[in-house]
């Protein structure tokens, strides 16, 4: 657990900004981690933990800092400002806290030859073959019986390398050398032991455990050690696993940022540091608008859960604000100020994007080919994977220009296949404009990622000023009305 008041967002310059970005990452294997690394910052800054089941008419002030959490993976905070009525728009940032990785499946227990494994599931598509002769850890949650009976979500984390997916030797495989290839239910399951049976007498913890049939004893027992239970009292668990090999700055001068999980805790990172720091100028205070950022779960599997994109999360969170903030005319707010609002606020849909791999240089368009440290990248495509209009760039450029920070453009070649975001789904389901952005990288849904350090602060910076400046800019450009 990370104690309140524990910083890891910077204000500060670009080196700085990076270095905070490496210890949000390190703390954050799992979305779950993710999410309550980013509540302990929130609560740090003044931000009021709310919860959606409660009325928050009352509760909600102009003026006031807000946040709530969805299944523990998902977060949403918001800033009202000071001016702010209903109707007025939104100032959105829309990221995810979900990569691809391994979970454990609900039935892991796996004896094979001599070895103890887990049996997992891939989830998300990941580059599954940088998942071999990794350092693996877990990380997740499980619900645990408490003494007096309760079941508590606690969060778990086992930071050491106690699982690996070993592959076969070259000289038994010598068609290795023509491309790796493995079946990803039989190769693709890591090692947690050898004979772990006869070392840890089984049966008998399988005996002191409702789920002891379900998973190896020797996995319970870790867990309970960590939480500091007994393996009886540990019920459902979700849990992934990551690498334990610390995210770091690297590079001949210190350019780049190797880490897992930049896709997409950058984003995530970046847009909750730049409302925190929204928050503390006196903008706030005269804003018309109300400040929002969600990252969501489940965005690298379609979005197509409660608390994914797809879900009602953003919709409803934009409704109730639109009436249960501080109103002199409740009885107008009700009729009609969310449809008002969608017509006046802007989705900015933070997710990352593809750097030039100098190596595979033929994969990318001639003339969009974004480069590290070189700026934040505006995502555009024809067929609609991406959201953003000629509308939607217009406002952001304006935004780039206060804020100093350089946009690139990606498009994907017309002969290669293109990814999609929550942009243009969330843009579909409340009639609100959208833009796809992100930072720069390489080596995406890999194991072990690379971006640019620079690009951290321009992400924050740019998002930032869009918090602060969205209104006064939005009010000077016209689409459908005078």
């Amino acid at each position: 657990m990370i104690p309140i008041g524990t910083s890891f967002f910077s204000t500060f310059p670009a080196a700085q900004s990076a270095e905070g970005f490496i210890k949000f990452v390190n703390a954050s294997p799992s979305p779950f981690h993710a999410v309550e690394t980013a509540r302990q910052e929130l609560l740090a800054k003044g931000f009021e933990e709310i919860q959606e089941r409660d009325s928050w008419s009352g509760k909600l002030k102009k003026g006031g800092k807000y946040f709530f959490t969805r299944n523990k993976s998902c977060i949403a905070a918001f800033a009202v400002g000071g001016k702010y009525e209903s109707g007025n728009g939104f100032a959105v940032v829309g990221a995810h806290t979900d990569s691809p990785c391994l979970k454990i499946k609900p039935h892991s227990k796996k004896e094979k030859s001599g070895y103890t494994q887990v049996g997992v599931q891939t989830y998300g598509g990941g580059l599954w073959h940088t998942w071999f002769d990794r350092d693996l850890g877990l990380a997740g949650r499980a619900f645990v019986k408490s003494a007096n009976g309760r079941l508590e979500h606690r969060l778990v984390r086992i930071d050491r390398s106690i699982l690996r997916i070993p592959t076969l030797a070259i000289h038994l495989d010598r068609g290795v050398s023509d491309g790796f290839k493995f079946n990803n239910e039989v190769q693709l399951t890591p090692i947690l032991a050898a004979n772990a049976t006869q070392i840890l007498n089984a049966k008998s913890d399988a005996d002191a455990t409702a789920n002891g049939e379900q998973h190896a004893p020797m996995l319970l027992k870790l867990l309970a050690k960590e939480m500091n239970v007994e393996a009886a009292d540990i019920g459902d668990f979700e849990i992934c696993l990551y690498d334990t090999q610390p995210s770091a700055i690297g590079g001949a001068q210190d350019e780049f940022i190797f880490s897992a999980r930049l896709d997409n805790l950058m984003m995530s990172y970046c847009s909750i540091t730049a409302l925190v720091n929204s928050t503390t100028s006196a903008s706030l205070e005269t804003d018309p608008n109300i400040r929002v950022v969600v990252l969501f779960d489940n965005e690298e599997v379609g979005s197509v859960s409660a608390h994914g994109a797809g879900s009602n999360l953003l919709e409803v969170t934009l409704r109730r604000l639109s009436v249960e903030v501080e109103q002199h005319n409740q009885a107008a707010a009700q009729q009609s100020g969310f449809e008002r609002a969608m017509t006046r606020s802007l989705l900015i849909s933070a997710d990352m994007a593809h750097a030039l791999h100098p190596n595979y240089a033929e994969k990318h368009e001639e003339n969009h080919r974004p480069l590290m440290n070189k700026g934040v990248v505006v995502k555009q495509n024809a067929n609609q994977r991406y959201a953003t209009t000629a509308v939607s760039t217009t406002l952001l450029r304006e935004v780039a220009k206060k804020a100093k920070v350089p946009l690139q453009e990606f498009v994907v070649r017309n002969d290669s296949p293109c990814g999609s975001t929550i942009g243009p789904m969330l843009s579909a389901q409340l009639g609100l404009r959208t833009i796809d952005v992100g930072n720069a990288q390489l080596s995406m849904h890999s194991i072990r990622e690379t971006c640019g350090t620079e690009d951290v602060k321009f992400a924050i910076d740019l998002f930032e000023v869009f918090f602060n400046e969205y209104a006064a800019i939005d009010a000077s450009v016209t689409v459908d009305g005078i």
